[in-house]
């Protein structure tokens, strides 16, 4: 039972309907031609910074973490902030530091920045199988919790009507990414953003409201509400029990602050500014969003534990992802009037949209990886027509083995899986990117190196970890593999990219640094300064 009126849900059923409806007809009609690859693959760069801000927001403020974010602040308090904090900040730091030279550097995806100065199609295969392992866990979540969202709101409990709703979305996502491109996705995630900031604004000031505009006040209850005491407002509920509760935190963080900043359908999105100064002032929005995310899930996580209890949330669901959901329908109170169950209406029709774009654009950047990184780059000048019509299929090929794991794993546990996205994210693409863009005498080798070797040494600790095995909440729970005692894999395998990318150059010899660095002197000044742009 969701506690959710019959109004409510019609209402709901009804929104869904018509934003899949709307939305799949907005990709039809912004779809690029068949054979304009940079339509199709960047837009034109045609979004103004303001758009492409939003766009990049709504691309990495996915469904999985308004919903998971929103868990852990309703149920571990201070931490759930922290994380929090620490996507804000993996945003700052991909606006500092990455998102010109990537934008300099790339054309379309990110084995044209790492082949910009180290060109080989080794070097576009591996980026590409990166990009699929970094991407498909997360692609998973995303549409096993766009199933259970849908039964979840609109009360229903048959496994195979929840199986069949992943089916159908799953259908919706690929066909935007396939008809709608970049620019399509695009305008679905400015639609998204503004959705779910609005309705979530609005609720986190009724929230507010509820305990007299006093943050203190909302705090103590929640606290109260949580069943731990002063200690949910202080570091290290979510981690305790573990042997080393700091290095368990640390390594959390380290690898949300460089994994969510350097994932691949984060990135393309730094491909569709025109400009140095254009993809600036796109990143100062995207930021300013995700602050704006921040402070809006916090007071609704917060809320949730506040207004309806921590037995009640982890009732609702064990790892909290119906939190802000609940804290939502809890700000109204217990009467609800027809506008009260309307603004509840947007707020999951926006949580449904978010999920819907985030998969969307995942698959979008999976499948221009596998079509121009991998079939493309056989063909000497291949038509842009059917590198286009690859790009397409590659969505399909992407999207329904994602459909079919999807509806095995929906019922398990699906944090491991979020998590071992960020890991590969932090110990692959991220030191890949760092040396690539930064570092001189990296060489082929290194790239190789880090790429594949961050992404082993995750897959080779991740089943080791407390979210797999060895605790009520973990994937397995009465299996006992956790032979590696921390939330994150990001304590070994960030220093191991970073090492094996160093240990890959310097075995590469003398000469072969050499030979790199004249390479990279020859594109230094178009990957740091823009000075120019290739087009090819």
């Amino acid at each position: 039972m969701t506690g959710f009126s019959g109004s409510a849900q019609s209402m709901s059923l009804v929104a869904f309907t018509v934003v899949a409806t709307l939305t799949l007809l907005l990709c039809v009609m912004t779809g690029p031609d068949r054979d304009d690859l940079d339509e199709f693959y960047t837009g034109y760069g045609s979004l103004s910074p303001l758009r492409n801000g939003l766009a990049i927001a709504g691309d990495y403020i996915s469904g999985a973490g308004v919903l998971a974010t929103g868990g852990v602040i309703a149920l571990c308090g201070y931490d759930g902030v922290v994380l929090a904090l620490s996507t804000a900040l993996s945003l700052l730091l991909l606006m500092f530091l990455l998102a010109e030279p990537l934008r300099n550097a790339g054309r379309f995806t990110m084995g044209d920045a790492l082949a910009r100065r180290m060109p080989g199609r080794s070097v576009r295969i591996a980026a590409c199988a990166v990009t699929i392992a970094a991407l498909l866990p997360l692609m998973l979540v995303q549409l096993a919790g766009a199933g259970q969202l849908m039964a979840f709101v609109l009360g229903f409990s048959n496994e195979a009507v929840q199986t069949g709703c992943v089916i159908g979305l799953g259908a919706l996502m690929i066909s935007y990414a396939a008809i709608g491109g970049m620019k399509g996705t695009a305008l679905i995630q400015i639609l998204k953003i503004v959705m779910l900031l609005g309705s979530g604004t609005v609720v986190a000031l009724l929230v507010l409201h509820r305990f007299a505009w006093d943050p203190g006040a909302l705090l103590a209850a929640a606290a109260r509400g949580s069943g731990a005491g002063t200690v949910y407002l202080r570091s290290g509920l979510q981690f305790t029990g573990g042997p080393a509760p700091r290095l368990d935190m640390i390594s959390s963080e380290l690898t949300v602050v460089l994994g969510g900043a350097c994932l691949p359908h984060i990135t393309m999105r730094m491909y569709t500014a025109s400009s140095a100064r254009q993809v600036r002032r796109s990143m100062s929005w995207a930021v300013s969003c995700v602050a704006l995310f921040v402070l809006v899930v916090s007071v609704v996580g917060f809320g949730a534990t506040a207004l309806v209890g921590r037995a009640a949330v982890t009732a609702a669901d064990p790892q909290g992802n119906t939190a802000y959901l609940l804290g939502s329908r809890a700000a109204f109170g217990t009467d609800v009037s027809a506008a009260e169950t309307l603004l509840f209406t947007t707020v999951t029709t926006a949580i449904f949209l978010t999920l819907l774009a985030s998969v969307a654009g995942m698959i979008l950047a999976c499948a221009n990886s596998l079509a121009h990184d991998v079939f493309a780059t056989r063909v000497q000048e291949m038509p842009a027509r059917r590198e286009m019509t690859l790009a397409r299929v590659s969505a399909l090929a992407i999207g329904v083995p994602t459909i079919l794991l999807a509806t095995l794993v929906q019922h398990h546990s699906l944090q491991p899986l979020i998590t071992l996205s960020f890991c590969v994210g932090a110990s692959a693409l991220a030191p890949a990117l760092v040396y690539g863009l930064f570092w001189r005498r990296y060489t082929r080798t290194g790239l190789l190196c880090t790429l594949l070797g961050g992404t082993l040494t995750v897959l080779l600790l991740m089943p080791g970890t407390n979210l797999v095995s060895g605790s009520p909440g973990a994937a397995f729970p009465h299996a006992d593999l956790n032979w590696f005692p921390f939330t994150t894999t990001g304590l070994v395998s960030v220093p191991a990219g970073f090492f094996l990318g160093w240990l890959g150059t310097v075995a590469s010899g003398r000469r072969r640094a050499a030979e790199q660095r004249r390479q990279y002197e020859a594109v230094e000044g178009w990957i740091l300064a823009g000075a120019v742009r290739r087009s090819d």
